[in-house]
């Protein structure tokens, strides 16, 4: 019987044992498992929102926003702020035309609750809607409601402000209307869900001021504020000069080698193209490309597409005017853009993104369209400013000499590690294994701490590359004399990936982490930003993978009652105040009767810490947390979610509280209605005192009688009437949860703040001390703490001995290791060039501002 014979009775057989008894092998139909909605959403968030890191976690904003710059681009919208409160929430205010609130026809639900809830909807899918939108599946915001522990949308429209929450998608109000306006808008307010996501930092003000500076910078005269609750900061960001400015932006700290920036922008089949491009003397190119008003970071046809018409058009006018001797002396891609600093913007009716999270565009046909608007464009820019194209052509031929170089160089790198023992640097101890996956890389500043690091280290897994002195700054210096540096050539044996475009291959890298391990001092941090330019300009392949790491020793050693523990920051010094005043130390009744022993103590401290932070919110609002916490209610233990100011010139601030919306929608109906009554009043008055003026004056005839536009502009001068502001205190539930875990532990609501009576004894191994109230006891043991206390300052890595830096340093169960990331790469362009370029005085400027937030300086 033939081999294909014994195959079709194999599957036959198969066929039929699978009809006898469809679950023979486990695997039917109970086994496949349908995700609806939000909850396919929250099982797999990374298909939505890329990650659950910091990433992810700050896309959710983007989501938010790109909603409300939307209604820019549409024209209904100018104003949008976005607010970090200090509850570690945030909100994004438009003043749009609000979402819509009636009732949807298919849904039964009204349509703002549709948007927040229901995958696919939105009005991105309307052309007459949004002619062009960065909105692209309908998912953004909905996605955003169900990776989010609670989100509260409030809309402006129709003469009212309408109110409805959600908690991880699902709403648990009605849309109700908590007041009048004359406004429209939309405020969306969302708390991430923390068991979702990995970040916990909360959100990062460079972060988000990158992306909404992007955002300004893309939409002409759009205003955008920035603004954190806790700290009381803010930013605006409107630029009317658009993505020219922008590129002005990019090139501030940098010497630009034509004045003018090139700007062109044109429309074809329907695809709006915008550029803006300056050539300054760096080395390196700086190019940020936008597909409707997303930042593609990973490019896409439209990015290729200028890369491409870039070098063509360039090449084309060198040869057609002779500033080229042979056509073999024609400059690469990489050469033509040295230097250059260029802002890419698209505009797509129908754009075409890879994933949800829209890092590289796909529409084929824009590539061509580019391409075209390029070569038209900056033909014609050439012909009318030849001075300008022969300085970028002189420098692109430099550059292209430069590679030449620089190849030989690395060529030469290579020969003098192939004469070295097994290829690699002797002063580097390498590890026995040879997963890279498993090892890691140290470079430690100096020979001492690299010895201490040599004798400490676990062998089989950790490697130490010493350092020497300074590396050479790469920022101010070309490939070919960053390859003569001794140092470098060192580290780039040792990593194995090779170096430059042509050359790195991530793939033979011998280390998955390469560690940056310097003192603590001006000098280590001076060595630690020379390794990092190196690593971010000549090999950001590994900064992107995630493979550059610092090492955080620690700055003190604390040592009390034979207890040592080692301190990283100075915060973290005062966060063990409280542990070491509790240590050995009791709580109990005024009769000794015990009621906590030292594990319970620290416990409660916890919950008094957090209360206190509370407070300090609050006195910054101008409440106390007497006044505020007198307002609980006593049925169900909440605190006022709300609190409202009312203040009229020449009098006291009047502050109200409210329980929920519906309560703060009543506060609002009685003060509408008593201040329509005074403003009413004051108004007659007023206008009845200007007629009597004007008819009294002696030897006139009598006034005419006032005109309606006449009486409302008296009316619009009248008295004010009060004003009425409103906040939400966003930690009222926290609060809340915090007073009932210490009621759950047998304290009474009434002991927080106290009396002047003692309640409590706090017993330190006998040494007694009468204590009022709950908030006095963290202030008795914070002092206690400080007693006895031994700090040793560790200055740099040499002095410790191999046992304190394998114990600190270079345990992975104990030490800290700072991931390098590129979250922002305006601001680390910027950065870079700020501290490590040519120009001296951005630099001072840098210092100048900065100087006062240095902590930890050592000298």
């Amino acid at each position: 019987m033939s081999e294909e014979q014994n195959d079709l009775n194999a599957e036959e057989a198969t066929k039929n044992r699978a009809a006898e008894n469809p679950d023979a092998d486990g695997y039917g139909a109970d086994h496949i498992s349908v995700l609806e909605g939000m909850d396919a959403v929250r099982k797999r968030p990374a298909m939505y929102i890329g990650d659950t890191g910091s990433r992810g976690y700050h896309h959710c904003v983007y989501e938010v926003v790109d909603n409300s710059i939307d209604e820019a681009l549409a024209g209904y919208c100018s104003n949008v702020e976005v607010c970090i409160n200090e509850n570690g929430s945030l909100s994004v205010v438009d003043d749009g035309r609000g979402i819509p609130v009636d009732m949807h026809k298919t849904e039964g639900k009204p349509a703002v609750t549709v948007v927040l809830t229901v995958l696919h909807a939105g009005g991105k899918f309307d052309s007459d809607t949004y002619k062009v939108s960065g909105g692209l599946h309908g998912v953004g915001v909905s996605c955003v409601n169900a990776l989010s522990a609670w989100l509260e949308v409030e809309v402006k429209r129709n003469g009212q402000i309408y109110h409805q929450r959600f908690e991880r998608g699902v709403e648990v109000t009605e849309l109700v209307t908590i007041g009048k306006t004359t406004e429209t808008g939309t405020k969306v307010t969302f708390m991430p869900d923390m068991t979702i996501f990995t970040h916990e930092t909360g959100f990062q003000w460079d972060i988000l001021a990158s992306r909404l500076r992007e955002l300004a910078f893309l939409n002409r005269g759009a205003k955008i504020t920035l603004r954190e609750e806790s700290t009381g900061r803010d930013e605006i960001f409107k630029y009317d000069g658009g993505i020219k400015e922008f590129v002005h932006h990019l090139n501030r700290n940098k010497s630009p080698m034509h004045p003018d920036v090139i700007y062109f922008e044109r429309e074809k089949e329907g695809v709006v193209v915008e550029i803006a491009m300056q050539y300054s003397d760096a080395y390196n190119e700086t190019i940020f490309s936008f597909a409707n008003n997303i930042n593609t970071i990973e490019g896409g046809t439209h990015l290729s597409g200028f890369r491409s018409a870039l070098t063509r058009t360039v090449n084309a006018y060198a040869k057609n005017n002779k500033l080229i001797k042979d056509e073999k002396d024609g400059m690469g891609g990489d050469d033509i853009r040295e230097g250059i600093t260029a802002v890419l913007s698209v505009k797509i009716p129908d754009p075409q993104f890879e994933g949800q999270t829209k890092t590289k565009l796909g529409n084929g046909d824009v590539e061509g369209i580019v391409q075209q608007v390029v070569n038209d464009e900056l033909g014609t820019y050439f012909e009318e400013n030849p001075n300008v194209a022969r300085t970028i052509i002189e420098k692109a031929v430099v550059a292209s000499r430069a590679r030449t170089a620089a190849r030989k160089a690395r060529d030469l790198a290579r020969r003098k590690g192939a004469l070295e023992s097994a290829g690699l640097p002797g002063k580097l101890a390498d590890c026995s294994s040879r997963d890279p996956a498993r090892t890691e890389l140290f470079i430690v500043e100096g020979d001492s701490a690299g010895g201490s690091a040599k004798q400490g280290r676990e062998r089989e897994y950790q490697a130490i590359l010493p350092v020497k002195g300074k590396v050479i700054n790469v920022q101010k210096a070309r490939l070919d004399k960053v390859l003569a540096n001794d140092e470098i050539r060192t580290m780039i044996t040792a990593i194995g990936t090779g170096i430059g475009l042509d050359d790195f291959n991530l793939e033979k890298a011998r280390y998955h982490k390469i560690i940056i391990m310097t003192d603590a001092d001006v000098d280590g941090a001076h060595i630690r930003t020379l390794l990092l330019t190196f690593f971010y300009r000549q090999m950001p392949q590994l900064v992107e993978s995630g493979y550059i790491y610092i090492a955080q020793p620690p700055l003190y050693k604390v040592t009390r009652r034979k207890r040592e523990e080692y301190v990283e920051s100075d915060a973290h010094l005062t966060q063990i105040l409280l542990d070491l005043g509790a240590d050995g130390m009791r709580l109990e009744k005024l009769d000794g009767e015990p009621l906590l022993d030292t594990k319970g103590l620290r416990e409660l401290l916890e919950s008094v810490v957090e209360i206190e932070g509370i407070a300090d919110k609050l006195r910054r609002r101008g409440i106390s947390l007497k006044d505020y916490i007198a307002r609980r209610d006593p049925e169900t233990g909440t605190f006022p979610l709300y609190c409202a100011y009312m203040n009229k010139l020449g009098e006291d601030l009047d502050i109200r509280f409210a329980l929920d919306e519906l309560s703060l929608k009543a506060l609002f109906a009685e003060v509408e209605e008593a201040l329509a009554a005074t403003a009413a009043a004051e108004a007659v008055d007023v206008v009845e005192e200007v007629v009597e003026e004007e008819v009294a004056v002696e030897g006139e005839e009598p006034a005419e009688e006032a005109s309606e536009e006449d009486s409302e502009e008296v009316v619009a001068e009248a008295p004010r009437a009060p004003v009425v502001r409103y906040k939400e205190l966003f930690f009222s539930r926290k609060l809340k949860e915090v007073v009932e875990k210490l009621e759950e532990g047998g304290f009474a609501f009434d002991q927080l703040l106290g009396t002047d009576e003692p309640q409590f004894n706090l017993d330190d191994k006998g040494s007694k001390t009468a204590v009022s109230s709950l908030m006095e006891i963290a202030q008795s043991v914070r002092l206690a703490g400080r007693k006895g206390m031994t700090i040793q300052r560790y200055k740099g890595l040499g002095e410790m001995n191999p046992q304190q830096l394998w114990e600190t340093t270079l345990d992975p169960e104990v030490r800290r290791l700072t991931k390098v990331v590129l979250e922002d790469g305006v601001k680390a362009d910027e950065m870079f060039t700020i501290l490590m370029g040519d120009e001296v005085e951005p630099r001072r400027e840098f210092i100048q501002e900065n100087a006062l937030n240095v902590t930890n300086l050592d000298i």
